[in-house]
């Protein structure tokens, strides 16, 4: 079992089985609210998340990502949540900018 976590949303504990599920639908299948204006295709950077550890237990940067880094609008240490697998734990945290309004945040 793989646990990912959100350290600032309570440092909540998705605790995972279907690692060919992205990040995004974990977090949805755990009824956690995370922003995805695409629709989880990649197409917009609003389900990014801050790598904060656990990067090796991550699958490759898809091209849509790598297109978002030459942008400058994705960081090193950001993946999008729809393209990203998980192997082993991590730790991540939501981005200001990708906060919703009706959801308690810790810092």
């Amino acid at each position: 079992m793989v646990k990912i976590v959100i350290e600032n949303l309570g440092k909540k504990e998705l605790l995972v089985n279907d690692l060919s599920q992205s990040v995004l639908r974990q977090a949805h299948h755990h009824f956690v609210d995370w922003m995805h204006a695409c629709g989880g295709k990649g197409r917009c950077t609003t389900c990014k998340m801050i790598i904060v550890a656990g990067n090796e237990n991550l699958s490759a940067v898809t091209e849509a990502e790598m297109k978002y880094r030459r942008q400058q609008t994705l960081g090193e240490n950001e993946r999008l949540a729809c393209q990203t697998l998980v192997s082993g734990d991590i730790v991540v945290r939501i981005p200001d900018e990708n906060k919703f309004p009706h959801m308690k945040y810790s810092e």
